[in-house]
């Protein structure tokens, strides 16, 4: 069987691919995109209707990029007649440096504001504050399953392609290129790929020297409001003697109020994940003491897949000709656009490099 070659290969087919296929796309490459899976299916950690676009950051290579994902965001314009990202505001609250985020957002020209408790719950009547808050308007929600589309719909038009249900079994370098193997017993070469396999990517480059990625499964839930209400996105940090992690949500037009615990699922093989939820109790005793606007009894709960280093950072870097974008999970959506060109930066360029913090430990 012969092998066809390409320019540059994405491998992996989920948000953070499709945005670097857009953005080389935008530069005049013909990507192809290869994912295993088909479109619209739930075995990763793009799928859902919302994710939250959280500004919270005070750490610089995060707000850099956070600015670059704005631009993009802005750039893919009205999707079915609205933005895909919706800056209906974001509140931060409980054990955090607020003033240090706030100043933080200051100094990038974004806005953000301390309120105080009593402030917070007359404007969100629905939740329950103990202390000040932060309130940025520049946040929200990113319209995740839409953007999705569009980023296939944009690389389509400028003469890419995407390939569903198209597993990679394996990937390596020769000194011209890449060549892979796909489960169809195809083979490409590639001068460059780019590998964005979420859950799969270590098994995918063994020998890149990634971190170590842990895989687990998350399973927030979505809760009935209990009258029409304004509702922000939002970050709690809760005492750790009443529950497990960090809050977070946001509303989900159609579906109610999703809630969810950072971090705390179970590890899972990917390929064999139970798709069961955990840790729903405690989500439900968390709404019913700091969300009096939601039922407690009501979760919906939905289930994906996190891909963690273990500070949490994430990995944007090349070696060779293979670029790599992993760790995402639990904080990478907002990120996408953002993420996409760092990566079509290294894809094209083999002298770009992303902020330092992003990049894989030096060989031994």
């Amino acid at each position: 069987m012969g092998t066809d070659a390409v320019e540059v290969v994405v491998v992996g087919g989920g948000a953070m691919g499709l945005a670097a296929g857009w953005e080389l796309a935008r530069r005049g490459v013909r990507p192809l995109v290869l994912e295993q899976f088909a479109r619209g299916h739930h075995e990763g950690a793009s799928h859902g209707a919302t994710r939250n676009f959280n500004n919270a950051y005070t750490e610089e290579h995060y707000l850099d990029l956070l600015q670059r994902a704005r631009r993009g965001w802005d750039a893919l314009g009205l999707v079915d007649g609205e933005p895909l990202l919706r800056l209906h505001g974001l509140v931060t609250h409980g054990d955090v440096d607020l003033d240090g985020i706030r100043d933080r957002l200051h100094d990038r020209g974004i806005p953000a504001e301390i309120l105080s408790s009593a402030e917070a719950r007359a404007r969100w009547t629905g939740m329950r504050f103990d202390r000040d808050v932060l309130w940025s308007a520049d946040a929200g929600v990113v319209r995740a399953s839409a953007a999705l589309l569009e980023l296939e719909r944009r690389i389509v038009e400028a003469g890419g392609e995407v390939r569903w249900s198209t597993p990679v079994t394996g990937l390596h370098e020769h000194g011209d290129g890449v060549e892979l193997a796909l489960a169809d017993g195809t083979r490409l070469r590639a001068e460059t790929a780019v590998v964005t396999a979420g859950a799969w990517s270590a098994a995918l480059l063994p020998d890149l020297g990634l971190p170590r990625l842990t895989v687990t499964e998350e399973t927030p839930a979505h809760f009935t409001p209990r009258a029409p209400a304004e509702w922000p996105s939002f970050n709690h940090y809760v005492d750790p003697t009443a529950f497990p992690a960090t809050v977070y949500g946001m509303p989900t037009p159609g579906e109610g109020v999703k809630v969810g615990f950072h971090l705390v699922g179970d590890v899972v093989d990917p390929d064999d994940r139970p798709h069961r939820p955990t840790r729903q109790a405690e989500l439900a005793a968390y709404v019913r003491a700091w969300m009096p606007g939601l039922d407690p009894d009501s979760a919906v709960p939905l289930s994906c897949t996190y891909t963690s280093t273990d500070d949490g950072t994430f990995v944007l870097d090349r070696r060779g000709r293979i670029v790599v974008g992993a760790g995402f999970s639990g904080h990478g959506f907002k990120f996408v656009p953002g993420v996409g060109a760092t990566l079509a930066d290294l894809a094209l360029d083999d002298s770009a490099r992303a902020a330092a913090p992003f990049r894989l430990p030096a060989p031994r």
